[in-house]
Formats: C-alpha cells, structure tokens, sequence
C-alpha cells in the first residue's frame, strides 16, 4: 500500500523528465553544438576571367622645363605666378642689364665711326685708283717719270689696304654688338613652349647664379602617373593596355587611360615593376604634381575555365583547398589556382569541374564530420 503513492509520484517525475529530455535533445541537435553549421554554397561555372594589375603612383609631367639665366645675375622683375597658364614666346621674367644698355649705346657709335671709316677708306681709294690710272697715262706719253708712277701705285695700294682694315674693324664691332645684343636678350626669361607654371623659386632682388632656376614650367599636356605594381603579378603587363586612374583629390571618379610603357629597369629593393600611364584626356582642374593615384590595369581576358569566388578559398599554410559539398557531407579539394580578377574569381586549374557545389561562407570552422545546413545567408554576417 505504501509502494503505490511513491510509484505514482515516480511516474509523474518521469512523465515530466522525459519530455524536458526530449526537449533538450532537440535544442542540443538543432541549435546547439551539435547542431548542423549553416553555410552558403555556389557551383562551380566556366567564366572568363579577365585578370587586372592594382597599383598605386604618383602624377608626374613627362616634360618640366626649368628657366632660368645663362649668366649670373640679379632678378629684376617677375611677371608670373604658380598656377598660370603661359603662351610659348611669353617673356615671364627680366634679369638686371646692369651695364649692359650703356655698353650697347657705346657700341653703336663705335660701329657709327668705323662706317665713317670705311666711307673714307672708299673715298681715298677711289681717289688713289684715278690718280694711278692717270700717271700711267702720262708714263705712256713720257710726261711723267717711273718714280712717281710707282708712287701712285704704292698709295693705291695702301688705300686699298686701309679700306679692307677698315673694313674688317666694321665686321668686328658689329660681331661684338650681336653679341652684346644676345647677352641681353638672354636676360629675358622667355617660355619655351606653352604651359602651366608649377614653381616660381626666386623672388625679385635675388642674385641668381648661371643656370638657376627662377621659374618651373610643366606642359599639362605630358601628365602621367608614375605607377608601381608588385612583380609576382605584373605578368602580362604592356604598352597598350587600358587602364582605370582615381585620383585621391576626385573621390570616386574614373579617368580612362592606357599605358604608355612598362619601364626597362625595376626597383629591386621594394620587388616592384614601374609603369607610365597616360590620361585619355588630361583632367580638369589639373591634378597637382605628386598626388597620389590608384590605377587599374585591365589585362587580356582569358579563356573561359572553372572559376570560383576568392571568398571559398581556404588555406592552412602551404595547403591551398576548398570544402566540396557532395550529398549533403564536406570532402575537402586540393586546389591549383590560375589567375583572379578584381570582381573576386579566381580560375581552377585542377582540383574542381564545373558543376560542383562548394560552400563559400560558413558559420564557423568546419572539417569534413562537420554537418551542415545550407542557407541563403548567414544571419548577422551579411553573407
């Protein structure tokens, strides 16, 4: 009689428990550690990937003029600023004549005098070559003697003499003024071409020393972007190619351009190749020099082959691998990978076919007793 009330009241203990263990064994299978991972699975297609090289560079001009004068010097007078446009033939600038225009002056009436001269050194020779043709006249009718023949001769001679000294100082003087008058005009700081100033390095009153720089003069038109790219993946880089340029000062606009060369000698300390990029069309405003620049060069796409996202590799050191779904349970594949493009795919070369399903996003690590649950998304991952 006693046992009754203690086995009803183990029944109900029990008809409670087992539901809480039933309970429990459903949460622990469905949420808990041994719950199935929830992953997102892909299959595997042929695509052609067309692979891009990333670089970062530097906008350069091609050619950067630097004017300045031919001999020292005190700048007199500057007549442009940084940022302005210049016309080729344009004087920018005028270095201090200092004596210069006073020894010109000098040298005009020098050259003045030594024309005088040779009118003079004309006019006596035209006079000694009538006074000799006249005595030789008079020599052939024996009115004259040989004696004073032979001295007109001698004075044609030296009229003639004079007159070709005279002649050759003229010459001189007038080398010596082009001269003069090169050396001035040498102190006009004149542009060569037409361009943009990027620098003005003196101030007016400055002594300046032959060759100097006084002013900096870019031609917008030879901007390009000094770029580097890493070695191991500039396989395939070349004249030509088109290329993405995004300039730090534009935010998120895209300039088209191409390459213009892929330099001879790289860095070998920084294991970097250099590259010139040209703009389609050169931007407006102009980009200062030295601003950096992201560049993406777009190489040949290749043939289609077995591609998968970046984001289903998994590596564990030197082992380069994916986790392969098949009938609802993992197997890990041993991967050789080809190239990869910038959209996040990268080609299979052995180790997958098309048509396989693989997970690309996992709740948590996984390995190949892992069960799995396949999903559209994991929730909080925004995968």
């Amino acid at each position: 009689m006693r046992l009754a009330p203690l086995r009803r009241r183990t029944l109900a203990l029990g008809a409670v428990a087992l539901p809480l263990l039933a309970l429990f064994a459903y949460v622990a299978v469905r949420s808990g550690p041994l719950a199935p991972v929830a992953v997102t699975v892909v299959r595997v297609q042929a695509r052609a990937v067309t692979p891009a090289l990333f670089g970062v560079g530097t906008v350069e001009a091609r050619h950067t003029y630097r004017i300045g004068p031919t001999a020292a010097g005190r700048l007199a007078s500057l007549a442009t600023d940084t940022g302005e446009a210049v016309a080729a033939g344009q004087v920018l600038g005028r270095m201090d004549p200092v004596d210069l225009d006073q020894r010109l002056l000098a040298q005009d009436a020098a050259l003045r005098r030594a024309a005088a001269g040779v009118e003079e050194a004309r006019a006596r020779y035209t006079y000694a070559a009538g006074q000799a043709q006249r005595y030789e006249r008079l020599l052939s009718t024996h009115s004259v003697s040989e004696e004073a023949v032979s001295a007109r001769r001698q004075e044609l001679q030296i009229a003639e003499a004079a007159g070709s000294s005279a002649a050759a100082e003229l010459a001189r003087l007038r080398a010596e003024r082009a001269a003069l008058a090169a050396q001035r005009s040498n102190l006009d700081l004149v542009a060569p071409v037409g361009g943009v100033v990027s620098e003005r390095a003196v101030e007016p009153g400055t002594t300046v020393v032959a060759g100097q720089s006084v002013v900096e003069l870019i031609d917008p038109a030879t901007l390009w972007v000094n770029v580097r790219f890493d070695q191991i993946r500039s396989a395939g880089l070349a004249a030509g190619l088109p290329a993405r340029i995004v300039l730090r000062s534009q935010g998120e606009r895209v300039l088209a351009g191409r390459v213009l060369r892929v330099e001879p000698k790289a860095d070998a300390i920084t294991e970097e190749t250099l590259a010139k990029i040209v703009f389609d069309s050169i931007p407006r405003p102009l980009p200062p020099l030295g601003e950096l620049a992201e560049v993406t060069v777009e190489l040949p796409p290749l043939p289609a082959a077995p591609a998968i996202p970046n984001a289903a590799i998994r590596r564990a050191g030197e082992h380069v691998g994916a986790w392969r779904v098949t009938a609802g349970r993992l197997q890990s594949a041993t991967l050789e990978l080809g190239a990869a493009d910038l959209d996040g795919y990268v080609q299979v070369r052995a180790g997958l076919r098309a048509g396989d399903e693989i997970v690309v996003y996992s709740e948590k690590s996984l390995t190949e007793r892992s069960r799995i649950r396949v999903v559209q998304s994991i929730a909080g991952t925004g995968q």
